[in-house]
């Protein structure tokens, strides 16, 4: 199974995020900017939103690219001694094995939430209702999404049930579902009744058990 998980794809809006997640079991942190927060924390881990403590979590629109670039620079410059390994668990393929820093949080929090308020900056202090929105918002490419997964695991149980893209698509829609319920939002509504026919009674309870969450 691969490390990227099938979500449905999410556009970017093209605006540049600065960015500070604290893992939800340990004291570290990971600090940085992107374009696009939703896929680079979906990078770092498929099921970002159990990994990190979304609730201490930080976003702040720096609108620019460069400005971006310069409140990460100023983060990295006052911090350089709380510097840590990036979690064994976090994917070479993604990138993201700079800016961990341990034993650091309320101090780099309240940094940034100083930097955005001073520069007059939205912060999003908190990252369940900025996932909640980002998910509603495109909750449309769900039904079809999901459906075609569905099919495509229904005619590989029948024709290839071996088959590794099928188990990577399998996870992919139970990552998908388990984090939309992390972000309070009922997915049945949001899907055909086959996709919760399939989540309710599918082999992936006999495989993985019932506890799905």
């Amino acid at each position: 199974m691969t490390d990227d998980a099938p979500y449905p794809r999410f556009a970017s809006r093209g605006r540049a995020y600065v960015y500070v997640v604290p893992c939800r079991d340990e004291d570290l942190l990971k600090l940085g900017f992107s374009r696009d927060p939703f896929t680079r924390f979906s990078t770092l881990h498929r099921r970002f939103f159990e990994f990190f403590d979304l609730d201490r979590g930080l976003l702040v629109d720096a609108e620019r690219v460069a400005a971006a670039r310069r409140i990460e620079r100023r983060l990295i410059g006052a911090f350089t001694e709380y510097h840590a390994m990036a979690p064994l668990v976090v994917p070479a393929t993604a990138g993201g094995h700079t800016e961990w820093y341990r034993g650091a949080h309320p101090e780099v929090a309240g940094l940034l939430r100083s930097i955005a308020a001073a520069e007059g900056l939205a912060l999003q202090d908190g990252l369940r209702p900025w996932l909640r929105a980002h998910l509603m918002t495109r909750a449309d490419l769900l039904h079809d999404w999901s459906l075609r997964i569905v099919d495509t695991l229904d005619w590989a149980r029948h024709n290839a049930p071996d088959d590794t893209d099928a188990a990577r698509l399998r996870q992919g829609l139970l990552d998908t579902w388990a984090m939309f319920e992390a972000a309070s939002i009922d997915v049945r509504p949001l899907v055909p009744a086959v996709v919760t026919h399939w989540y309710d009674h599918g082999d992936h309870r006999r495989l993985f058990g019932k506890d799905l969450g």
